[in-house]
């Protein structure tokens, strides 16, 4: 496989992970803080395989590619830390309230109170004994791996 199809592949790797991240959230697994954080690498690098394909520009963008999967890694190696309650993480983890500026400010204060609280060091969810973030390290680490060796093969081609 040469260094473009690659760039896609990694970068379709990343669109499938949104992809999952979003369907748990649908299934009613709310994010925690750590968690929307670790999503924001993988848009990039989906937007960059995109970059790939319309411009063909391989190398430097498999490059971008493999520093947005090694972020992604970081932070769900972090997140998996806050887990295991290796190291602290956030001291606020909670879910967005929406509708600020139409809300009054007793609409505000009982959307407050009855919001919920998603917090970064439990897991929602668990295969295989690793959490979410664990998985998504796991699987970030292998998209970098893939970007690598699609900037590689585009030095040699």
């Amino acid at each position: 496989m040469d260094g473009r199809n690659l760039s896609l592949l990694a970068g379709a790797g990343s669109a499938a992970l949104l992809i999952a991240a979003l369907g748990f959230q649908a299934a009613g697994y709310a994010p925690c803080e750590l968690c929307i954080l670790q999503r924001w690498p993988h848009v990039a690098a989906a937007a960059l395989a995109l970059l790939v394909w319309l411009t063909g520009r391989v190398r430097p963008l498999a490059l971008l590619g493999m520093v947005a999967a090694g972020i992604a890694m970081g932070l769900a190696i972090y997140h998996t830390g806050v887990e295991l309650r290796l190291w602290q993480g956030p001291t606020h983890c909670s879910g967005t309230v929406g509708n600020l500026a139409t809300m009054s400010p007793q609409e505000l204060m009982t959307r407050l109170q009855n919001a919920p609280v998603v917090r970064c060091d439990e897991v929602a969810w668990r295969f295989l004994g690793l959490s979410m973030a664990a998985w998504n390290a796991v699987f970030s680490a292998g998209l970098a791996v893939v970007w690598g060796m699609a900037a590689k093969r585009a030095a040699k081609g």
